[in-house]
């Protein structure tokens, strides 16, 4: 008899909530809420919703959940976005949280169509919509989302600057290096280790001016160089935006 494999949700919901709703500040203390759901994610079928439950009975809406000011809760919810279409497991984003719906959601009203105009509504909804193209074109993406094969970490031990990093891999060889700062603080010339020799295309940043964010990224064009780091036989150093994540595709 063959096997039988089932979908089930994934924890990543509600421990990247539970961390990115603290101040950056503390972030470093709680690390382990972005790691931990790597040590499972492979023995089932995952999906990564953000789903009704966490935007009724007085939970909030997602952009709400998100400290600090109204730059900083759109970059942070820029973030989670990027990192969980970028994170193994199939997507679920419930109505409104692709636009940052301020008020919960109520069925007895229509969703606040009229925030997609303004600026940091309409930024979030763009990128969103670059997620999901990213997600389809991008075979490191979704080939192996169920399989250990199709991640590895470049770092996840750095902490002290909440900063992640990892690769995603499609059955075809292509890679893609997601990169996350989950401070404020823009990292300048952070080493982060490739895969592989070259040059490589910044192909998404969720800081870019089109999604309303400050713009602060790597001009697009990255040169590995010879030098290995963290496990990896190449290296570079980048800009990492605050508040943001980078997907960096080898060329050629």
């Amino acid at each position: 008899m063959g096997s039988v494999q089932h979908e089930v949700e994934h924890g990543l919901d509600a421990d990247s909530l539970s961390y990115m709703s603290k101040d950056p500040v503390y972030r470093h203390y709680h690390h382990d809420l972005l790691t931990f759901g790597l040590l499972y994610s492979f023995t089932e079928n995952f999906m990564l919703p953000f789903s009704h439950d966490e935007v009724v009975h007085g939970k909030g809406s997602m952009i709400n959940k998100m400290p600090g000011d109204e730059w900083r809760r759109f970059a942070s919810l820029r973030q989670l976005y990027t990192y969980m279409f970028t994170y193994p497991g199939k997507k679920l984003l419930f109505m409104g949280n692709e636009f940052g719906q301020i008020n919960e959601w109520n069925e007895a009203s229509s969703l606040d169509w009229v925030l997609t105009d303004t600026h940091f509504h309409g930024g979030l909804r763009q990128l969103v919509g670059d997620l999901n193209r990213l997600y389809r074109e991008q075979p490191a993406l979704h080939q192996l989302d169920f399989e250990s094969s199709g991640f590895e970490w470049i770092d996840c031990h750095d902490s002290s600057q909440s900063v992640l990093s990892y690769l995603r891999k499609g059955t075809d060889g292509s890679q893609l290096v997601v990169i996350l700062n989950f401070t404020p603080v823009p990292r300048e010339n952070y080493r982060i280790g490739l895969p592989q020799a070259g040059s490589y295309r910044e192909i998404l940043n969720s800081d870019s001016k089109f999604y309303a964010g400050s713009n602060l990224g790597n001009d697009g064009q990255i040169q590995a160089e010879q030098l290995p780091w963290m496990n990896q036989p190449h290296s570079t150093v980048l800009r990492l935006p605050p508040l943001g994540a980078i997907v960096l595709k080898p060329e050629g």
